[in-house]
C-alpha cells in the first residue's frame, strides 16, 4: 500500500522578509494618511507631493535607524548573556549541569536518561554554552551583519511602499482626481500586500488582506477628517 509522503508546511520566512513586511506596511499606511489629510484642507498638489516626499525621506531614515538599533541591541544582548553563561559554567559548573538536567526533565526524561546527556554536553564548553543559550534563555545567535542589512531593507521597503500612494499626486495635476486614484491604488496595494503576507505566514489570505485594508483605510480616514476639522 503506497504511503502518502508527509509534508510539513511551516512559516520559515527569513529576517529579511520580516524587515520587508515592517517597512512596506508602514510605508503604505503613513504617507497614504498624510497625503489624504493634506488633501482634505485643499492644499495644492505640489504641496502634497513635497510633504509626501519629505515624510517618505524622514520615515525611511527613522524606520531604518530603528531596525539598525533593534538588530544591534539583539546582538549585544546575546553577546552579554553568552559571556555570563560562559562564566557560570566555569564558576558554578554543578549548578549549570543541574540546569541542563532540569531542561531534559521538563521534556519527560528521567534522571537515568538525562545523566549521559548532561555529561556529554558539559564535556564541550562551547556546545554546553550554546545549549544553555538556546534552551535556558531562548536566544538564537544573531547575524553580526544583520544591523546594516535590516536598516537598508526596512528603509528601501518604506520608500517603495510610500511611493504608491504618492505617485498619483505626482502624475495627476488635479488634486481631487489624484486623491481618488491614490485611495484606490493604495487600498488595492494594501489588500494585495496583506493577501500575500497571509499566504506566506499560513493565515487566511482574504482575511489578512481585508484586515490590512481596514487598518490603512482607518488611518487615512482619521487623518483626512482631522485635517478638514482643523482647516
Amino acid at each position: 500500500m503506497p504511503v502518502t509522503p508527509h509534508i510539513e508546511r511551516h512559516f520559515t520566512a527569513t529576517e529579511t522578509v520580516r524587515d520587508i513586511v515592517i517597512g512596506m506596511s508602514d510605508g503604505l499606511t503613513v504617507p497614504f494618511a498624510l497625503a489624504a489629510g493634506i488633501s482634505g484642507i485643499g492644499a495644492a498638489t505640489n504641496i502634497v507631493v513635497t510633504a509626501g516626499l519629505a515624510e517618505i525621506a524622514a520615515g525611511s531614515i527613522a524606520m531604518g535607524l530603528g531596525g539598525y538599533l533593534a538588530a544591534r541591541t539583539d546582538f549585544e544582548h546575546y553577546q552579554t548573556e553568552r559571556k555570563r553563561e560562559l562564566d557560570e559554567t566555569m564558576q558554578v559548573p554543578e549548578m549549570e549541569k543541574k540546569e541542563i538536567s532540569d531542561i531534559f526533565l521538563s521534556y519527560g526524561l528521567n534522571e537515568q536518561e538525562t545523566k549521559p546527556l548532561v555529561d556529554s554536553l558539559s564535556s564541550n564548553r562551547e556546545r554546553w554554552v550554546d545549549f544553555m543559550m538556546r534552551y535556558e534563555l531562548g536566544l538564537e545567535k544573531p547575524d553580526p551583519k544583520r544591523a546594516n542589512q535590516s536598516a537598508l531593507t526596512i528603509a528601501l521597503s518604506y520608500i517603495a511602499g510610500g511611493m504608491i500612494p504618492l505617485s498619483p499626486y505626482i502624475l495627476i495635476p488635479t488634486l481631487l482626481t489624484a486623491l481618488y486614484v491614490s485611495v484606490g491604488v493604495t487600498l488595492l496595494a494594501l489588500f494585495l500586500f496583506g493577501f500575500f503576507k497571509g499566504m506566506a505566514t499560513g493565515l487566511k489570505p482574504m482575511r489578512s488582506g481585508l484586515q490590512t485594508v481596514l487598518v490603512g483605510g482607518l488611518a487615512a480616514t482619521a487623518a483626512f477628517l482631522l485635517a478638514r476639522l482643523i482647516g
